[in-house]
């Protein structure tokens, strides 16, 4: 099949990673993934959770949409006084992401909670917040060494996230909405930089789907997290 904006099945949408976008956040990026921009701010705080022992940090995520994001408005999670299912769905699924990156007890008693808004929303926001919400997260670490808070970065790899999926029976990288609206099957991937799966989350949309259907999506995947990697460490400037 042709896509909407003659992209080859395994290729990616333009992605930029613009940093220290506002002024007070510890870390902070917009990422932007074709027309999908997120904004994710990563805030330090000298404390911890009570579930979390003693001498650990922890890291946490929250994610939301502003209203006009998508095409029509949508309410305001406050005006329900609770989180939508899908922001926290998708919060969770963030928050899992970056914890697998950081080293707890090298990060000490200090919480980092990274937001991820969605500016505009065309597809793929939940990856998009894991792929900025990283930078963002060690950006805020980077800051912890340099004001000598910390004596080393907590950071252990890079992560990224992206999704793939089948459209009229043609496995594609990157879906946009057009597509992903579409979608027979669904699949979001999460990695480390060594090519290790921390989270995969598959749904079939209009139809069940094979192992081998997973195994070329999830290849997929590795090549666009690959090349995210690449843009992850150009915008951190090749270290954490």
């Amino acid at each position: 099949m042709t896509r909407e904006d003659s992209r080859a099945y395994d290729q990616l949408r333009p992605v930029k990673i613009t940093t220290d976008f506002v002024k007070f956040a510890e870390g902070s990026c917009l990422i932007e993934c074709g027309d999908t921009m997120v904004l994710c701010c990563a805030s330090v705080e000298d404390r911890t959770p009570p579930h979390v022992p003693y001498g650990e940090g922890w890291v946490t995520a929250e994610y939301s949409m502003l209203p006009r994001a998508n095409r029509e408005r949508s309410k305001r999670d406050v005006s329900r006084l609770k989180l939508s299912p899908r922001s926290a769905e998708i919060q969770r699924l963030v928050g899992r992401s970056l914890r697998s990156a950081v080293d707890m007890k090298k990060l000490g008693e200090y919480t980092i909670t990274v937001d991820c808004d969605v500016l505009q929303g065309d597809g793929g926001t939940r990856t998009a917040s894991v792929t900025g919400g990283f930078v963002a997260l060690a950006l805020a670490c980077r800051r912890l060494v340099e004001d000598g808070v910390l004596g080393q970065t907590p950071i252990r790899h890079y992560v990224t996230g992206v999704s793939a999926g089948i459209v009229e029976e043609t496995p594609l990288l990157d879906l946009r909405y057009s597509e992903d609206s579409r979608a027979q099957v669904d699949l979001n991937c999460v990695m480390n930089e060594l090519g290790e799966l921390i989270e995969i989350q598959g749904t079939g949309e209009g139809r069940a789907f094979s192992l081998a259907e997973q195994q070329e999506l999830t290849r997929l995947c590795t090549k666009g997290c690959r090349e995210l990697l690449a843009i992850q460490k150009e915008a951190l400037g090749g270290k954490f």
